[in-house]
């Protein structure tokens, strides 16, 4: 197992923090019940913002993206224009891309000024408590198993592929993706995949015990799961799994030094 990942230093200022969360699926399982779940994580933005130094996106930000060269996905005005906002007060947002919303290419970065990682990235965050190490990725195609997935996710980045897609018209093209995407979200949810396996047989748990194996990190957070999970994967590491926006509305904040799991209400709820 490759163990190079790429480095973002983050310097913490006192009194600021770093939230992390996953999986919004903004597109499913309808317009309207999608319209209400972007209204609440534009209401948990600005809910944040009075102390936010960077917010980290960590994949499935819409259960269906695509760029083509002078065409995305219509909708969502509402989240990129208040991702914006924060961007321009100078809050960094940083972007990782999903199993649902792999192909993104630059216009969030263009627009927003957002990196875009498609692989996980080692945070070095150094604050007034000293250092921590955090190892940040969707969590798609690691750790053992799921063979027929990591192909596919092979097939999908290609470059060569991508460039054919965008051959068909974006109306056909977008028809053709979103139907796949619903689907495949379907038959994950049939196979268990949002079901608890245990310590042995969580793929992701295991990924990070193979990683603290040989590189000590203090917080391992991924999405993709669809669960919240807070384990130990050594007396000095843990495994965040934020969960997802559709029933859950988990996010997680770090100071520098304690990383918490927050469950995000909207008020006289």
């Amino acid at each position: 197992m490759s163990l190079q990942f790429q480095t973002k230093n983050i310097t913490l200022a006192p009194g600021r923090r770093i939230y992390f969360a996953s999986d919004f699926h903004l597109g499913v399982p309808t317009a309207a019940a999608s319209r209400e779940r972007e209204k609440r994580i534009v209401t948990w933005l600005d809910s944040i913002r009075h102390n936010a130094q960077t917010i980290v996106l960590v994949g499935d930000i819409f259960d269906f993206w695509f760029e083509y060269n002078r065409a995305v996905p219509k909708g969502f005005v509402r989240l990129l224009g208040k991702l914006a906002e924060l961007t321009d007060e100078g809050i960094e947002l940083i972007i990782f891309t999903g199993n649902h919303d792999m192909w993104m290419s630059g216009y969030l970065t263009e627009e927003l000024g957002a990196p875009v990682y498609r692989n996980p990235v080692d945070f070095k965050v150094r604050s007034q408590a000293g250092e921590k190490n955090l190892l940040v990725g969707h969590g798609d195609g690691l750790g053992p198993g799921d063979n027929t997935y990591k192909f596919l996710k092979k097939v999908f980045e290609n470059r060569f592929f991508q460039g054919l897609f965008r051959i068909v018209h974006p109306d056909v093209g977008m028809w053709i993706a979103s139907e796949w995407s619903k689907r495949s979200r379907l038959a994950n949810v049939n196979k268990g995949e949002e079901r608890f396996l245990g310590a042995d047989n969580e793929w992701l748990f295991q990924y990070c015990r193979e990683v603290e194996a040989s590189m000590h990190h203090d917080f391992y957070i991924f999405g993709h799961r669809h669960l919240v999970l807070d384990m130990h994967v050594s007396a000095r590491s843990r495994y965040i799994n934020l969960g997802e926006w559709v029933t859950q509305q988990h996010y997680a904040v770090f100071d520098g030094n304690e990383l918490q799991l927050k469950k995000f209400e909207l008020a006289g709820h």
